[in-house]
């Protein structure tokens, strides 16, 4: 593997010592993980299904390192959104913020959504989790990842922090900043990142970097948490921005947290004038662990409680406009859901409680999607699928992973049937996977199309 020359310099003066194991760790293949949502179903439930080869990673519960000839990517349980494929060693990271149930939790830089996911299986649906990502690209992305792994109490934004220190001031119990950055740590698994790597992009990483520290400063409640992340190895971009951070705003500590005993800790020799307690950062290496790498930072806000106003989202008051939602669920669901509704265009949602106004943001997904509607009548959404479990509905069809029908269904087929008329949920090994309407002896396929396997 071909290394920025720059970045190999920069590293043997760094490492001294510990460089030739740090070198070393690129010849070794990179390291596959998956996390299971328990949002969907236990560990153990799980393992009594696994089809893969998986070996526990040791630092998060739930979380597998597996082969590669495995592909779980390419199984109607990923489908299902039973597991979420994840680095190693960015699992740590939701680990370390370690959300509650009931707390208001935001993740700023969120996409693809894989600390996002982990901390809202730790809230088991319960309090607010916004996600944000400034590209709208990359938002999309984000949104689906949060609907696949059936997250009920999720706001994904596509905003940039600056405007959402304007709406939610001293407002979230937690904060996660998966910071962008120069992406050292993921040489091994990503060329991209090693072509895009120069040394000015480090200093450009760490000024954006501060940057959103400050904003993501301003939302979090006195006492909260704020957790630092990047997957760079580069000391400007780690100790050095939680450096000049903490002198910017000395409403802030370090907090020292339990980790893995393979961790190591920050340098506070590789940046000048480092900040107090500047060990109790963790750094991850490839040399050291299996897994890619990554450093942390656990920040506690300590100032006094500030009095702020703020302003709550509106439900939708005419209640007319859900009469064919609330006919759907009489037919279809044992329970109808309560709560907030809202309505985008033409889409309808649940807003999670204690949201803010959403008047003047770029929102993505405004919280649970039950459906479309339309004309007389109301549509399931495939979110509200993957949300629900066999025992919420009236009605259910369940397919074996390896039978032609559960591989007619991924491609967009119908499906002889017999049954009642109406909405099927659709499972697979007794794990909802999506809708099928059902007349006539047919389940017709209401599989997204953008999401059906093509080919195979």
């Amino acid at each position: 593997m071909e290394l920025p020359k720059e970045f190999l310099s920069k590293m043997k003066d760094l490492l001294k010592d510990e460089f030739d194991d740090f070198l070393q760790s690129y010849e070794e293949p990179k390291i596959q993980g998956l996390r299971i949502n328990t949002l969907k179903l236990s560990i153990d439930d799980f393992l009594s299904i696994n089809p893969f080869t998986l070996e526990p990673i040791p630092w998060v519960n739930g979380g597998f390192f597996y082969q590669e000839e495995n592909r779980p990517g390419k199984h109607p349980y990923h489908e299902a959104g039973l597991y979420y494929i994840q680095e190693p060693s960015a699992m740590a990271v939701g680990e370390i913020v370690d959300p509650q149930p009931g707390e208001k939790v935001l993740d700023l830089c969120a996409a693809p959504g894989g600390k996002s996911t982990h901390m809202a299986a730790k809230m088991q649906q319960q309090g607010l989790l916004i996600s944000n990502e400034v590209y709208p690209a990359r938002a999309k992305i984000l949104s689906q990842n949060v609907e696949r792994m059936g997250i009920k109490n999720a706001i994904v934004t596509n905003e940039t922090p600056a405007k959402l220190a304007e709406r939610f001031p001293n407002f979230f119990d937690r904060i996660m900043v998966d910071a962008p950055c120069s992406g050292e740590g993921m040489f091994r698994k990503d060329p991209g990142a090693r072509e895009e790597w120069s040394i000015e992009n480090v200093e450009v990483c760490a000024e954006r970097q501060l940057d959103i520290l400050g904003h993501a400063a301003t939302m979090l409640r006195p006492g909260g948490r704020l957790v630092y992340s990047t997957c760079t190895f580069s000391p400007e971009e780690n100790e050095g921005v939680i450096s000049q951070f903490l002198k910017q705003d000395s409403r802030f500590e370090i907090e020292n947290v339990q980790v893995y005993p393979g961790f190591d800790h920050g340098r506070k020799e590789w940046v000048s004038d480092a900040a107090v307690n500047m060990e109790k950062t963790i750094r991850i290496w490839p040399q050291q662990v299996r897994g890619e790498g990554h450093y942390i930072a656990v920040l506690r806000k300590i100032d006094e409680e500030e009095t702020t106003k703020w302003k709550y989202a509106k439900s939708l008051k005419d209640q007319k406009q859900l009469k064919d939602f609330f006919q759907f669920a009489k037919e279809t669901l044992k329970q109808t859901p309560k709560g907030e509704f809202v309505i985008f265009g033409d889409q309808l949602y649940l807003l999670p409680e204690g949201m803010l106004s959403l008047e003047n943001l770029k929102i993505v997904r405004p919280g649970w999607h039950l459906g479309t509607i339309k004309k007389n009548r109301f549509e399931p959404s495939h979110a509200l699928a993957l949300s629900l479990k066999g025992s919420d509905v009236q009605h259910k069809w369940n397919l074996d992973k390896n039978s032609p029908e559960m591989m007619a269904y991924l491609k967009g087929e119908s499906i002889k049937a017999e049954g009642p008329k109406g909405w099927y949920l659709v499972q697979v090994d007794g794990y909802s996977i999506g809708w099928g309407k059902l007349a006539n002896g047919v389940l017709k396929n209401h599989f997204p199309k953008g999401l059906r396997w093509m080919g195979i």
